[in-house]
């Protein structure tokens, strides 16, 4: 059913009022003519009324229209091409100069940027921080020696960073016979005079160049010391005279005051 059909059905109604008349009967019909409307609409009215007994009135209306017009509003925003009405923010803005705005935005880099190097300086701290040496590491990092507690001729061995260190009390035959070496034939050439500061004292890392065992001391087939792991035979300079190692033992870092020894 379409909406006039629907509203047409709807508007078709009798009303039916009763009024209470003191000692009235009277029986009225009206008929009205078709009335035409503003909007071009027509409508029939009649009214009956019949008295029921003493003291009572009926009224019947009846309407019926002729037609149902609908009537669209258009809003005037979208009237035609040009006539688009956008609404203003004025009145939320804040009213602020160019300087104003750049101050605001300096301010903002600025405080980002210390923000930032901030954080950046914490992180490079805490970073280099790690990578140091522990307590127990820098507490290894220097070690005294006693040497008035080594006998002649005879090496001690002490550790030194996690790694032994040989001390060699040396005689001056030993002392002679590291001199004599002809450096032609080393394997590593090196004279005697730069593996040590005293002549009597040779400081040495005791671990073999080769895979990195730890050779015997005073052993070997030149008196200084020897790798049995591979055969590796070594001077009382500390050289390498015999066997696979490639190079000399290394010289740590050191000092001697009097009658203390001071590595690292």
């Amino acid at each position: 059913m379409t909406l006039t059909g629907k509203i047409t059905a709807a508007a078709v109604s009798t009303t039916r009022f009763t009024t209470n008349v003191s000692r009235l009967a009277a029986r009225t019909t009206t008929t009205a003519g078709v009335l035409p409307s503003a909007k071009g609409e027509q409508s029939i009215y009649r009214s009956k009324a019949s008295a029921i007994g003493a003291g009572s009135a009926k009224t019947s209306f009846t309407t019926i229209p002729k037609a149902f017009t609908q009537q669209r509003f258009m809003s005037g925003f979208a009237a035609g091409p040009g006539t688009e009405k956008i609404p203003s923010f004025a009145d939320y803005t804040k009213e602020r100069s160019a300087d104003s705005s750049r101050a605001f935005t300096y301010f903002m880099l600025g405080a980002s940027g210390a923000v930032l190097t901030g954080a950046a300086q914490s992180s490079v701290h805490g970073f280099l921080t790690n990578l140091g040496a522990s307590a127990d590491v820098l507490a290894m990092a220097k070690t005294e020696v006693d040497l008035s507690s080594i006998p002649l001729g005879k090496t001690v061995t002490i550790k030194w960073r996690g790694k032994p260190v040989f001390v060699k009390h040396r005689t001056q035959e030993e002392i002679d016979d590291a001199n004599s070496v002809n450096m032609q034939a080393l394997p590593d050439p090196q004279d005697d005079a730069s593996r040590v500061q005293i002549p009597e004292w040779i400081v040495v890392v005791g671990i073999c160049t080769h895979l990195g065992c730890v050779p015997t001391t005073d052993s070997g087939d030149y008196g200084g010391w020897y790798c049995p792991c591979h055969g590796s035979h070594y001077d009382v300079s500390g050289r390498i005279r015999k066997g696979p190692a490639p190079l000399n033992m290394e010289i740590p870092e050191y000092a001697i005051e009097g009658e203390k020894l001071t590595i690292g």
